[in-house]
């Protein structure tokens, strides 16, 4: 979900690089090529009828929608987070899907208490709306019978290098830094593939 930018986009690349069949889930997946591996599935992830039919046949959701960055998110409240992920889960529930992977951010839920004061004076103020919903999503899917992970990429670079990933396990560990969209999307196909952190939460970074 989230197919056609950002972590999502380098998402499908990855797991089409393993061989992988992916149903590339986002309202602008019409733009793209159908493969041997790709399946574009145009959708809204606020509607049921739509991501019930993607979920058929399918063996995991990796759930990294995004939000065009913009002036208004000082004072809009954000409900998408919540909205779709609120869909995704009582859409699982009615199938044979019961693997979720969710990227949310470093700051969401209980990772804030990582943040320092200063760190969190400055993330609420330009991001608070967004993280706002985050939270919600996040105590979602932790609610959930589902087996869940969160991945919370730390401030997120376009460095085309994959290496050097560090997963933050333990609370005590986690930390704000800097990380690769790509190195996020590396872990997102691991954790599906190799069953990773399954009803856990992290941080990734470097």
């Amino acid at each position: 979900m989230g197919a056609t930018s950002g972590i999502g986009a380098l998402a499908v690349t990855e797991a089409v690089d393993r061989g992988l069949h992916v149903r590339a889930f986002a309202r602008s997946a019409d733009r793209l090529e159908k493969t041997d591996l790709i399946e574009p599935f145009a959708g809204d992830a606020r509607s049921v009828d739509d991501v019930t039919a993607a979920l058929a046949g399918t063996r995991a959701v990796i759930y990294a929608l995004g939000i065009r960055e913009r002036l208004a998110m000082l004072w809009e409240e954000e409900t998408l987070f919540s909205d779709s992920t609120r869909v995704l889960i009582d859409a699982m529930k009615d199938s044979d899907t019961k693997r979720l992977v969710a990227v949310t951010g470093f700051g969401a839920g209980r990772s804030r208490s990582a943040m320092s004061s200063i760190e969190r004076l400055g993330h609420r103020a330009f991001l608070g709306k967004p993280y706002a919903d985050k939270d919600r999503q996040e105590a979602m899917i932790v609610e959930s019978d589902l087996d869940w992970t969160i991945a919370r990429p730390v401030i997120l670079t376009n460095s085309t290098k994959s290496s050097g990933l560090k997963v933050l396990r333990d609370p005590s560990s986690w930390r704000n830094g800097l990380v690769s969209r790509r190195s996020v999307a590396h872990y997102l196909v691991d954790s599906v593939e190799d069953g990773l952190d399954i009803r856990a939460d992290v941080v990734l970074t470097r």
